[in-house]
């Protein structure tokens, strides 16, 4: 079901999704989708150098337990500035949690990037995609979790694989993020979070 079909207050009231640092503004998009109006310097990120460590942009939650299927359909940010990005993120606390990004590059380019926070952030660049949208899709079996990416919605590519403990019940969102630039508006087309367990870990189906 896509949380995001004819959205509005009420009904994220109903589906239990929660902001944790709302936004500036937010608003529903003609159908289904939700923009979200991210501020400057907001972003989710323990740098492995210690120079950088940021804990807050919007991030539109709600729980999650057991294993699970979580997948949005997202735009390309608006800007171009380096870190913009449309988000999904499953978070523990300030120091565990994953985040699967479609992000503007240190080069401006626009490409599909992990974060894994176990303590500290392992970030990782991934395919480079110059399309309009992208879906993003993070999986959850027992403490393995996949992150995946698709042209189509349809076929799944591998991200990441990786093994993290986290509680049975732990949060999953969306999160607007702009750590760099003066404030963009990101685009969330889908949201959608099923409590089903994937038959291949690696192709994500």
């Amino acid at each position: 079901m896509n949380l995001l079909d004819n959205f509005s207050s009420e009904k994220m009231a109903r589906a239990g999704l929660i902001w944790d640092h709302p936004p500036l503004q937010w608003e529903a998009l003609p159908g289904s989708g939700l923009r979200v109006y991210a501020p400057e310097k907001a972003d989710y990120f323990q740098d492995p150098g210690g120079v950088t460590k940021k804990d807050a942009a919007p991030y539109l939650w709600l729980n999650a337990s057991g294993n699970f299927v979580a997948r949005t359909q997202v735009r390309a940010p608006q800007s171009r500035l380096h870190g913009d990005a449309a988000t999904i993120m499953v978070r523990q606390d300030t120091l565990h949690w994953l985040k699967l990004c479609y992000e503007c590059t240190d080069w401006s380019a626009l490409a599909v990037i992990s974060v894994v926070t176990n303590g500290t952030s392992d970030d990782a660049n991934g395919v480079e995609l110059a399309l309009p949208q992208v879906w993003l899709q993070v999986h959850r079996t027992g403490d393995v979790f996949g992150l995946h990416y698709s042209v189509d919605g349809q076929t799944w590519r591998m991200v990441r694989l990786l093994r993290m403990a986290m509680p049975a019940s732990i949060k999953v969102g969306l999160v607007a993020q702009c750590p760099g630039g003066p404030g963009v508006a990101i685009d969330f087309l889908s949201f959608s979070v099923e409590p089903r367990t994937v038959k291949d870990l690696r192709a994500g189906v």
